[in-house]
């Protein structure tokens, strides 16, 4: 299986260790000593005959290499996610690790990469840069390239959670009438049905049926590789969805319809378009609609997905059951649903600590007995 040859060469006395791996070609590695080949020889027999052995080869390549192959492994993934995916390997990760060889990284180093991420960046930043830096690590262990990860041991920073404000019904008028008329649609299918952005502005006329009010989920805008704008399907099956409309949300989108000279007849017809008819871009949309209207209303610091949020917060303070509430949001799992989106709000918890009161200070001599305390 493995063997050692000594060899005279032009700069002295090697000693060459010469093994044959599971399909048959030959490999060999050369020493300067003999104790250091007889101790490859054995850790090499032991790879060999446990099925642990790992080309060396396959260390040899360089991150950079590595992390492309990596990025163009998974052909479903989302145009959106290998955008995403892209940036943070140009921007973050080749600068400082592009030309390694992968075998040459070490655990310490990963841990002081991530270290200084911590120090620089927010908390959520720096798990998304690890976790890109992590899964191409994985990916060159599935391959053989690398027997283990570097990436263990690493302390990851906490997640301030964040405190999203709770959308009132007249915090949402006041921001309809700053967005004006052509885009309080968008603000109100955020909150009332919980559409994301990207779902309100890849929604056409013929997913509407305003008769039976009904509007279907079925595609979004994607932002996909250098900044390129395409259409997708929603991002789970579970976001391919129709909703019924309250009344007034039919009203208010039949007016925006007419108001744009749109029928039944222009089915493509993208109901929330740019000037040209061409589909939005959310940065430009931000930049130019979104945030003038959270300052003129008094919500500065709001976020869009905030209407979503606020969405479920009310289906969950309504009583709304919870596969319902989950069906409506587009969610796979209903855990998603409660632990992330759904909060209490002022009034709910202020409601269940005077329930808490009724309930354990029901008699007069308890309320008594803590005052002569």
């Amino acid at each position: 299986m493995a063997h050692i040859a000594r060899r005279h060469t032009a700069s002295g006395l090697r000693y060459e260790v010469r093994y044959r791996i599971a399909d048959g070609r030959e490999r060999s590695k050369s020493f300067r000593t003999r104790k250091e080949a007889e101790r490859f020889e054995a850790q090499t027999r032991v790879d060999l005959a446990s099925g642990r052995w790992i080309d060396p080869r396959g260390a040899a390549k360089t991150f950079s290499n590595v992390a492309k192959e990596w990025l163009a492994s998974n052909p479903a993934k989302r145009s959106s996610s290998y955008a995403r995916d892209e940036s943070v390997i140009r921007v973050h990760l080749e600068p400082a690790l592009g030309a390694r060889s992968l075998g040459s990284v070490t655990p310490v180093e990963v841990r002081a990469l991530v270290a200084e991420w911590s120090q620089a960046r927010a908390a959520r930043t720096t798990k998304r840069l690890y976790g890109v830096l992590r899964a191409i690590f994985a990916y060159a262990v599935d391959c053989e390239y690398l027997a283990i990860s570097p990436c263990r041991g690493v302390k990851l920073p906490s997640a301030e959670p964040i405190q999203a404000h709770v959308v009132t019904a007249d915090d949402l008028g006041r921001l309809a009438d700053a967005v004006s008329e052509e885009w309080a649609p968008v603000v109100y299918l955020g909150a009332v049905l919980g559409l994301r952005w990207a779902e309100c502005a890849g929604l056409r006329v013929g997913r509407l049926d305003l008769l039976e009010r009904r509007l279907t989920v079925a595609e979004q805008i994607v932002r996909g590789y250098k900044g390129s704008i395409s259409f997708g399907p929603p991002k789970s099956d579970a976001g391919r969805r129709t909703l019924t409309l309250p009344e007034p949300m039919v009203a208010m989108l039949a007016a925006h319809l007419k108001r744009l000279g749109l029928t039944a007849a222009d089915a493509d017809a993208l109901v929330f378009a740019d000037r040209d008819g061409g589909p939005l871009r959310y940065e430009n949309w931000r930049r130019r609609v979104w945030l003038p209207a959270t300052q003129d209303a008094g919500l500065p610091g709001l976020r869009f997905h905030d209407l979503r949020r606020a969405n479920a917060t009310a289906m969950v303070l309504d009583n709304v059951d919870l596969k319902t509430a989950q069906t409506r949001l587009g969610h796979s799992d209903p855990r998603l649903t409660l632990a992330v989106y759904a909060q209490a709000s002022t009034a709910a918890e202020r409601d269940a600590a005077d329930r808490l009161g009724e309930r354990f200070f029901d008699r007069p001599r308890d309320i008594r007995g803590m005052e002569s305390a």
